[in-house]
């Protein structure tokens, strides 16, 4: 992808409280720029939580995964455009007028921010979509739902690492992809089906990759997420 900027490094700030998740920025310092926020910490904690992590010079991925009717998810999107943050998720599966919807109100509220649409969850694989009567192969599924996607333009996807090829292939270095279940070589897979190693994601045309428990559970945090940005690079 010679015409796309270098992959980066986003943080799952996937702990349990507020003190825990600050206490591993501390440790973590500057050796990284991008904090995401799940249902968890935002849940307990709210707007204020996310303006605490932005108080400390971290760029915010807020990872809501917003999927309801077209309205309410537009309204959440102009409350979400008065905090500081510059990726959120939505659900593709919410369909082509509920992105529209969403798409119209970060452009009328928060033109800087951009929208990802989770394409196939990364712990899904093709019996689990079988089982929601998807007979599509989680690539075909992650496809045709980024054709949704970007044809409501919405700035991203989030896919897995697998998905990236042929969407690159298909959509071009322009849409921002975000791919989860990345493990540094050695790490386990926990409950991810469909992961790859930071180079190999980077390589592949990834835009961000999305890192949490080789991290969190480093020794030391902060050489862990050094490692993993020399191997992007």
């Amino acid at each position: 992808m010679s015409n796309q900027a270098p992959c980066q490094l986003i943080l799952a700030l996937d702990m349990e409280t507020r003190e825990e998740a600050l206490a591993m920025l501390d440790r973590l310092g500057d050796s990284l720029k991008w904090v995401k926020i799940g249902l968890q910490l935002f849940t307990a904690y709210g707007p204020d939580f996310v303006r605490e992590i932005a108080d400390r010079g971290y760029k915010v991925f807020l990872d809501l995964k917003l999927h309801d009717i077209p309205n309410t998810v537009a309204k959440a999107v102009q409350s979400i455009a008065a905090l500081p943050v510059e990726l959120l998720t939505l659900h593709a599966s919410g369909g082509g007028e509920m992105l529209e919807w969403a798409n119209k109100a970060r452009a009328d509220h928060a033109p800087d921010l951009n929208l990802l649409a989770v394409t196939v969850l990364t712990s899904m694989n093709e019996a689990q979509l079988r089982s929601l009567k998807v007979n599509n192969t989680p690539e075909a599924q992650v496809l045709h739902l980024a054709d949704i996607t970007l044809k409501a333009g919405i700035q991203g996807l989030v896919c897995s690492s697998l998905e990236l090829a042929p969407l690159r292939t298909r959509f071009g270095s322009q849409p921002i992809i975000v791919t989860p279940g990345i493990r540094p070589a050695g790490s386990a897979a926990d409950e991810q089906k469909r992961i790859m190693t930071p180079a190999a994601a980077a390589k592949a045309g990834s835009s961000y990759i999305v890192v949490g428990r080789p991290i969190l559970k480093a020794d030391d945090p902060a050489a862990a997420a050094h490692a993993i940005q020399a191997e992007l690079t």
